[in-house]
């Protein structure tokens, strides 16, 4: 009599992966694969020198050089990049400390906590940035007073306030989305240790979120970078506005595509750093089947 042959190698469901996008090679704030290449590096150089060569040919033979120029005015247009990095980072940490909290709110056992939550983080992300920037900039005071103490609220803060709102929505919706990815074991095996729920949150689930929630984190940061020439449109002084008055001080229209591409190329060269990190923490977390 032949023994029978007991198979204990069942299938086991491996846990998702970081996000369903990521599993799919996206991510929620659009793949940046697809928008920070090397073929867009060749393409932007080589359509700065085209433009430098063509616009040389065509200025007046009495006018300085395209390089003597952009030479002339880099600098000046750089600090205005440099606010313009400041500007992100800022709106960043505020709103990542308040879409932390936001998302939070979303997952709260609190049905009026969760819903007055959930709708605030819906309109500010559907909501136009430029829109946003314009409602601060018109409905913020110009400053405050606390205590007898008077604080101004210039136009680059305004601008702050104003980017930082979708980044909070969308920060939210990462924060969400990273805590509701956990396997629902994690919170039962907590439970059964006593653990309250504030301490399953920061001890257990958070930690485990990080790593998930990095990569769309980061994708939101350069998007958000690359939004900043929109503080232009509302007054602020930023690589735009300076661009422009280079453009009006020299008064020659052949300097308009050559300045403009050195502008990209610096935002380029700044965010395509982070688009490949992004895509490298996205490959690095997700989990393979």
């Amino acid at each position: 009599m032949k023994p029978i042959a007991c198979h204990t190698d069942l299938p086991v469901l491996l846990p998702p992966g970081p996000a369903l996008t990521v599993a799919r090679g996206e991510s929620g704030f659009g793949d940046p694969r697809r928008i920070f290449t090397p073929a867009v590096a060749i393409g932007l150089f080589a359509a700065f020198v085209i433009s430098v060569l063509v616009n040389e040919a065509a200025a007046a033979p009495a006018a300085p050089g395209i390089l003597a120029a952009l030479w002339k005015w880099a600098p000046l247009i750089f600090q205005g990049f440099l606010f313009n990095l400041l500007v992100s980072v800022l709106s960043m940490a505020i709103g990542t400390v308040a879409g932390t909290a936001l998302g939070l709110a979303q997952i709260s056992l609190l049905p009026s906590v969760r819903g007055a939550s959930w709708l605030t983080t819906q309109f500010f992300r559907n909501a136009p940035w430029l829109v946003l920037l314009f409602y601060c900039m018109l409905l913020l005071p110009f400053e405050i007073k606390i205590a007898g103490l008077t604080i101004p609220l210039p136009a680059w803060f305004k601008s702050v306030i104003g980017l930082s709102l979708p980044v909070m929505a969308n920060v939210s919706e990462v924060v969400r989305g990273g805590v509701r990815s956990i396997p629902l074991a994690q919170w039962e095996s907590a439970e059964t240790l006593a653990f309250t729920r504030r301490q399953t949150l920061w001890m257990i689930i958070l930690p485990q979120c990080l790593k998930r929630m990095m990569p769309p984190w980061m994708n939101l940061y350069a998007i958000l970078t690359m939004a900043t020439p929109l503080i232009s449109i509302v007054g602020v002084q930023d690589s735009m506005t300076l661009t422009r008055a280079a453009l009006s001080a020299e008064g020659r229209s052949e300097l308009l595509v050559p300045m403009y591409l050195m502008l990209l190329g610096w935002f380029f060269l700044y965010c395509y750093p982070i688009a490949r990190c992004t895509v490298a923490l996205e490959r690095r977390f997700t989990v393979k089947n």
